[in-house]
């Protein structure tokens, strides 16, 4: 509740600072602003590649991905790939990048324009250094999944090592990534001043954020209330019984942000409430927390396409459904980062040479769209676990 209040503070003490127009407050924010996007650049790189590592050591050996994990997958990708799809079809249908060019047509440089099968090379890098040096995201997700993965070949002593180093060192930055929570008031307030400053300066191409956001939030309106219920009933299950019983874990998401801090009383109301078999819950729920990410695919996809799309880059078909697959990767990859779609969002954009500013001025709203997206991800949680408890039931005889 105390970081709700500071945060509110800082908007308004920002909102305030940008209409004195005092040229010291906006010099200010300035350099608060560049510090804290400089902060976010440098971390995200080992951020997403210490998540995938340590999240595929810690995974009980290759064969987890059988038989109830195959299942949780299969959910997995469907519904954040289903996530993906309406944010592309809404940024498609309301086109908030046109709109932010309507105020700001002449002042942008456009990026440099890479075609998605140069995307593609990248995949594997020719330096491991390099890719962190340049922050290719693409790279050093390809590094985490292939030391994550063959690490589990190697025999017990060695892995299990590896598995506490790792583990340690993912401990540690996540230690560095609460800094920027800690001053995340004085960075919001920074963010405001700019953005108010904007408004004043291009009312007409500011809408365009405004249009964004609004993207942002219908898709994860319909993707909770419209595609996941449809998903429940096409496999004969009850979307009210599962969202009225799982309504205290939704609402603890929607107000603490966080999908693991939600985890134990998710698992109570996914057996108590709405029935589903303990040694279900006790698997899928875990796996989901860290994999199934429908509020963060939506956010990814929209954030790239529309940064990226003010800075004046452009777009085909193919490379809209390549930046589908890329953000359901991203976001199952995500394993539970705070800010970790913020994060992920700004090291694709760094990667793909644009400039961060933009995710500055998304960055005071981020809390609210931080509750939504929590709040959708916790009830695709119970929906996917409900789904795959429907398919084993018969396979489960007995309870854990």
């Amino acid at each position: 509740m105390g970081s709700h209040i500071f945060m509110l503070i800082s908007i308004v003490l920002g909102i305030g600072a940008g209409f004195s127009g005092f040229p010291i407050l906006i010099q200010m924010a300035e350099i608060i602003s560049t510090l804290f996007l400089n902060y976010l650049s440098m971390i995200a790189a080992p951020i997403i590649f210490l998540a995938i590592v340590s999240t595929l050591l810690n995974m009980r050996g290759l064969e987890q991905m059988r038989g109830l994990g195959k299942q949780v997958i299969r959910y997995t990708l469907l519904t954040t790939t289903l996530a993906s799809s309406v944010a592309l079809l809404f940024f498609i249908i309301f086109d908030p990048v046109s709109s932010m060019h309507q105020g700001t047509a002449g002042t942008l440089d456009a990026v440099s324009q890479q075609s998605y099968i140069h995307f593609l090379a990248d995949i594997v890098p020719s330096n491991i250094f390099k890719a962190f040096a340049e922050n290719k995201v693409i790279s050093i997700a390809f590094l985490g999944f292939l030391f994550g993965i063959v690490a589990h070949y190697l025999p017990e002593k060695e892995r299990t090592m590896l598995q506490g180093w790792f583990s340690s060192l993912f401990q540690l930055f996540l230690k560095v990534v609460q800094i920027a929570s800690y001053v995340m008031p004085v960075a919001v307030w920074a963010f405001m001043v700019l953005l108010v400053r904007d408004i004043q300066a291009q009312k007409e191409g500011i809408s365009g954020l405004w249009t964004y956001l609004l993207v942002i939030v219908l898709a994860n309106l319909v993707q909770g209330m419209i595609v996941i219920p449809i998903l429940l009933k096409l496999k004969g299950l009850s979307p009210w019984k599962i969202a009225k019983g799982g309504m205290r874990a939704i609402m603890l998401a929607f107000f603490t942000k966080s999908s693991n801090a939600t985890l134990p009383l998710s698992l109570k109301v996914a057996q108590e409430e709405i029935g589903i078999r303990p040694s279900v819950a006790h698997f899928t729920l875990p796996l989901c927390t860290v994999i199934n990410m429908n509020g963060c695919a939506a956010f990814i996809l929209t954030s790239v396409l529309f940064v990226a799309g003010v800075n004046g880059h452009t777009f085909s078909g193919i490379d809209l459904a390549f930046w589908v697959i890329m953000s359901v990767l991203a976001a199952v990859g995500n394993a539970g980062v705070p800010m970790g779609c913020f994060f992920l969002s700004s090291a694709f954009l760094t990667g793909m040479g644009v400039p961060l500013s933009v995710m500055g001025l998304i960055l005071p709203f981020y809390t609210l769209i931080d509750m939504e997206e929590t709040a959708l991800n916790v009830w695709s949680d119970l929906s996917v676990t409900a789904m795959v408890d429907h398919d084993v039931r018969e396979v489960i005889s007995s309870e854990a």
